[in-house]
């Protein structure tokens, strides 16, 4: 009868316990199945936003750019947010100099514009108030340059036909996409300026978002700090966290992470669950977060690009200078 043993002597079946168990293992699965998708899309959600949110923060505040274009060129287009771009809404607050994005309505970010400092993606608190002052910026922007000018003020026209050629293939738009979007291309020979050209809009004072260029110059002043003697690339890297010899980042030099070969676990493959993403995106303190990833190989063996290691850089060369805002510029 339903509800009765399977035995006559009370006692559950070998084959009903087996099934019980293999039901509670079941169950027990979905659950942390769930529990392990559900986190993983809220990462890439809330990734997601976070690049949307900074990306037209940017490029509205710092670069002065429309933020509806940006998000129809640069945004729209990417991957990333290719499945989910039908549920992604963003609001520009130009009083209080912020963009907030979302996901269905949920999973907000919201980007905030700094003076002089860029934007930073802010979740629930406000954003850290760092000690910069208008005296040491206006010190920075009077000081002298290091180099000479390498061109005047006017647009510095193509000197020849072939340089006007490339700058017209690099500009025009393929017929069957995908869009190139170019902004503004400038070609330097021999310490000077020979040919720019700038998309409608754009000119040559307006400041554009650097993404991958900008270690280059995190690397550039490494290497200043260097001819000071400030830093040395030789030496392991000086991030107070892997002072101790028993740390294994404590062999991590600061020629590794120039190099990227410091051998942590920090991929970028434009992917929102990589740990870069989660890095930029997700983390208040983003150096940090890369000083505690693992190794995965030995540093100085395997190259493995990751701005990660650029963040790592970027603390370090704050630190040299003096440790915040003020003696960054």
């Amino acid at each position: 009868m339903p509800g009765q043993p399977s035995t006559l002597d009370g006692k559950t079946s070998p084959r009903r316990r087996s099934r019980n168990v293999i039901l509670s293992v079941a169950a027990v699965a979905v659950l942390f199945a769930a529990v392990w998708l559900a986190r993983r899309l809220d990462q890439s959600l809330r990734v997601a936003t976070g690049l949307v949110s900074h990306t037209l923060c940017s490029e509205t505040f710092v670069c002065g750019l429309n933020p509806d274009q940006v998000y129809e060129e640069i945004l729209r287009p990417m991957p990333a947010l290719r499945r989910i771009r039908w549920a992604v809404r963003y609001h520009i607050d130009r009083g209080r100099r912020e963009v907030r994005a979302s996901a269905a309505g949920k999973f907000e970010s919201r980007a905030v514009y700094r003076d002089r400092l860029g934007c930073i993606v802010v979740r629930g608190d406000e954003p850290p108030k760092l000690p910069l002052t208008e005296a040491v910026d206006a010190q920075a922007r009077a000081a002298a340059p290091l180099l000479p000018e390498i061109a005047g003020p006017a647009l510095v026209e193509p000197l020849n036909d072939g340089l006007r050629a490339a700058l017209d293939r690099a500009f025009a738009e393929p017929a069957q996409g995908p869009h190139r979007r170019v902004k503004a291309i400038v070609i330097a020979h021999n310490g000077h300026v020979v040919a720019e050209r700038y998309a409608p809009g754009v000119d040559r004072a307006m400041p554009l978002i650097g993404y991958s260029v900008s270690k280059s110059v995190i690397n550039a002043m490494v290497g200043i700090l260097v001819r000071q003697g400030r830093l040395s690339v030789e030496q392991p890297a000086p991030v107070p966290a892997w002072r101790e010899p028993s740390n294994p980042r404590h062999a991590i030099t600061l020629d590794s992470l120039l190099r990227m070969t410091s051998g942590l676990a920090l991929d970028e493959k434009g992917l929102a669950l990589d740990p870069v993403a989660r890095m930029l995106y997700l983390e208040r303190d983003m150096a940090e977060f890369a000083e505690r990833a693992p190794i995965q190989s030995a540093p100085g063996r395997t190259w493995n690009y990751s701005g990660g290691n650029t963040l790592i850089l970027s603390r370090v060369v704050r630190d040299a200078v003096g440790g915040n805002a003020d003696d960054v510029l």
